[in-house]
């Protein structure tokens, strides 16, 4: 019983270690992208995570962090961002051929506008994709690191 308690233990810090280095590898990036992430309650009331195209700001909301989701908000304001660079500042979708998974339509299609919704359709099919950090962080560095240079 202690031994099943202890590498149950050793199991879930080595998942919260990698979590949080992939939160704070991503973070980095974004920053290097010139975005600036910031870590309280976005301008939008419920909005978990927000990017301000226009001054390149990521809002994150602290309560990711307690509900577990922190990397997947991030993941995803990360996608606005790869799509914000590849319109040179002004949002544009990035053409992926990955589609997100079927929980996640609601979640897209409440908004109105068409273009928004493609936006969204993109940012919750890299978040949902198993490999999804590493999708985030090869889109970043197709189509940010021309403005970073």
């Amino acid at each position: 019983m202690l031994k099943t308690l202890l590498l149950s233990s050793l199991l879930l810090i080595a998942q919260t270690s990698t979590t949080e280095k992939q939160f704070r590898e991503l973070k980095n990036k974004l920053e290097k992208s010139g975005f600036q992430v910031i870590i309280e309650l976005p301008p939008k009331r419920g909005a978990y995570g927000l990017l301000q195209e226009g001054t390149k700001k990521i809002w994150i909301n602290p309560v990711v962090f307690d509900l577990g989701i922190a990397n997947q908000t991030l993941i995803h304001e990360s996608v606005h961002a790869a799509q914000v660079c590849a319109g040179n500042g002004k949002i544009r979708t990035l053409r992926l051929k990955i589609e997100p998974i079927n929980y996640a339509r609601p979640l897209f299609m409440r908004y109105t506008d068409v273009h928004r919704q493609d936006l969204e359709r993109e940012a919750y099919a890299v978040q949902t994709q198993p490999n999804n950090f590493e999708l985030a962080v090869n889109l970043l560095q197709k189509y940010c690191q021309q403005s970073v240079q």
